[in-house]
């Protein structure tokens, strides 16, 4: 099996291409082996320098601590990786997918989350990062940024140029976004 890697914007960050599914249950994000019980995610996360994974649908991102160096973690997440999909395993986390329900937003919170899913999140995802919708209040609108984006030096550039100008372009009562 060959596995891709891709270059992210945030040099701490590196995408994983398997060519398989990674998560049918939308994304997720790990910072700790604790916040786990699947073995092959506890094994990346306890490689030194590793301080966090994200998964998507086709993808994971690895995020690393500044001084540890790529070339002595790629390659043991790809042994990893290889060994699990080579067991036969489909996805990495395999849970039914359920659609989510946002009957407790507003029709401005409604259009964000359609904004956000449809036109920015499959840009960020291209990056290795996500982005999900926290709060709109008060004309500012609150998300969260993972994977590549979290600690990225040019997420702050994207959140403002990009999110912010699309948000407030397509939805007149959004002037600010926010990352938490």
């Amino acid at each position: 099996m060959f596995i891709q890697t891709q270059k992210t914007p945030n040099p701490n960050s590196l995408k994983f291409l398997p060519g398989k599914g990674v998560s049918n249950d939308g994304p997720y994000e790990f910072l700790n082996e604790n916040q786990t019980e699947i073995p092959l995610l506890k094994n990346i996360l306890s490689i030194n320098g590793v301080t966090g994974i994200f998964l998507s649908e086709d993808f994971l991102s690895i995020n690393k601590s500044q001084d540890e160096k790529w070339e002595n973690i790629k390659h043991i997440v790809i042994s990893h990786l290889n060994e699990f999909y080579d067991e036969g395993n489909e996805f990495i986390i395999n849970k039914k997918l359920e659609l989510k329900n946002n009957n407790d937003y507003g029709e401005i919170e409604n259009k964000i989350v359609k904004i956000l899913e449809t036109k920015i999140r499959p840009a960020v995802a291209r990056d290795g990062g996500d982005i999900t919708f926290k709060e709109f209040k008060d004309g500012k609108v609150t998300v969260m940024l993972k994977g590549s984006c979290s600690g990225c030096p040019s997420s702050t550039l994207t959140l403002k140029q990009g999110v912010q100008n699309l948000l407030c372009h397509y939805i007149p009562e959004v002037k600010e976004v926010l990352a938490v």
